[in-house]
C-alpha cells in the first residue's frame, strides 16, 4: 500500500508518503536533514517497508510541503511539535525514529521530551552538538588542499560565502566529506529545487562550517544518557559527522550500538544503499523481535 497526502501542522501543511507492504513491524518515521532539505534523496528507504510501514515527510518550509514566509517558524521547538502532529495525524502509537544529520537533532530533541511509544532511535550521521560539529568541520577543512582551505576561511571571514569561488571550494569539501560518488546532474538539480536556504540560514547560517543561526548553542550531549530505548549511532568513514564524534555520542547512551559504513561519507544511504538497509533494517528487526527485553 502507498498513500500520500498533507497534514496540518503549526504554521502550515506538510506533505507525507506512507509505504506499507503489509508487514507487521513497528512503523519507522524518517526525519530528513537540512534544516530546510527534504526527503528527496531518501526515497530508497521505502525498501524498509518489507518489514514495516515507512513514513517520510517533508518538514514545513521545504520539499513538497508549504513554504510560509514567517521566519519565527524556523525554531527547533516548532519542528519537535510538528513531528508530534504528524505522528498523531497518522495514528502512530509505537514508532521507530530514523533521523539523518539535522534529522538527528530533531529526533534527539523529540525523544528526550516525548519518549512514550518511541521504541528505538537511529542517529544516522548525527549532529547532536553544534559546537562539536563546528570543531569537526574545522578539522576536516585542514585535510583539504591548501588553496581550498584558504578560500573557505577567507570567504567566511569576508562574508562572501555566496561567491563563486566559495561554491567551488565547497564542491571540493563535499566530494570528500558529503558524497564521494558521481551524482547525476539532473538528480542534483531536482534535489536542489526542494531545498529552502532561508530555513537553513535562519537555523544554521550561511555556511556549513560556522554556526551562526539559532542552533548555534544546541548541544544535547549531557542528556544522551537519558535515552533509554535501543539506539543505533551510524556514520560513514569519511563523514563530516566524523566517526570519532559519532562514537563519542554512542558512548554517552548506555547500551547503544555504533556502526561505520566504510565506503561512505555523509550519505551512506545512497553511497552504500544495500549495506545501509541491511544495518538499519537489521537493527529495527532486532528491536521488534526483542520487545521490551532488549535493554
Amino acid at each position: 500500500m502507498y498513500e500520500e497526502g498533507c497534514i496540518d501542522v503549526k504554521g502550515g501543511r506538510v506533505w507525507y508518503e506512507y509505504y506499507n507492504k503489509g508487514a507487521e513491524g513497528i512503523p519507522v518515521i524518517v526525519l530528513h536533514g537540512g534544516p530546510g532539505s527534504s526527503t528527496y534523496s531518501m526515497k530508497g528507504l521505502k525498501e524498509l517497508s518489507a518489514d514495516r510501514p515507512v513514513i517520510l515527510y517533508d518538514q514545513l518550509g521545504c520539499g513538497k510541503s508549504e513554504r510560509p514566509d514567517d521566519l519565527s517558524l524556523w525554531q527547533l521547538e516548532r519542528f519537535v511539535e510538528e513531528l508530534g502532529q504528524v505522528r498523531a495525524a497518522l495514528g502512530l502509537g509505537n514508532v521507530h525514529l530514523l533521523g539523518h544529520s539535522w534529522g538527528t537533532t530533531l529526533a534527539a530533541s523529540y525523544v528526550l521530551e516525548n519518549p512514550e511509544g518511541v521504541k528505538s532511535v537511529v542517529f544516522s550521521s548525527p549532529c547532536l552538538s553544534a559546537p562539536l560539529w563546528e570543531q569537526d568541520q574545522k578539522r576536516n577543512i585542514k585535510k583539504l588542499p591548501q588553496d581550498i582551505q584558504e578560500t573557505i576561511l577567507r570567504c567566511e571571514a569576508e562574508g562572501t560565502t555566496d561567491s563563486e569561488e566559495f561554491k567551488r571550494a565547497i564542491k571540493v569539501f563535499s566530494k570528500e566529506f558529503v558524497f564521494r560518488g558521481e551524482m547525476d546532474p539532473k538528480w542534483r538539480q531536482e534535489g536542489a529545487s526542494y531545498r529552502n536556504p532561508v530555513v537553513y540560514e535562519t537555523m544554521w547560517g550561511p555556511s556549513e562550517f560556522t554556526v551562526q543561526g539559532n542552533l548555534k548553542t544546541f548541544d544535547c550531549t549531557d542528556r544522551l544518557n537519558e535515552i533509554v530505548c535501543p539506539t543505533l549511532y551510524a556514520c560513514g568513514r569519511y563523514d563530516e559527522a566524523t566517526p570519532e564524534t559519532t562514537k563519542y555520542y554512542s558512548s554517552l547512551t548506555q547500551g547503544s550500538s555504533f556502526y561505520v559504513f566504510e565506503n561512505s561519507a555523509h550519505m551512506a544511504y545512497i553511497e552504500e544503499p544495500e549495506e545501509y538497509l541491511s544495518a538499519v533494517g537489521g537493527f529495527l528487526r532486532k528491536v521488534d523481535h526483542a520487545g521490551c527485553s532488549i535493554r
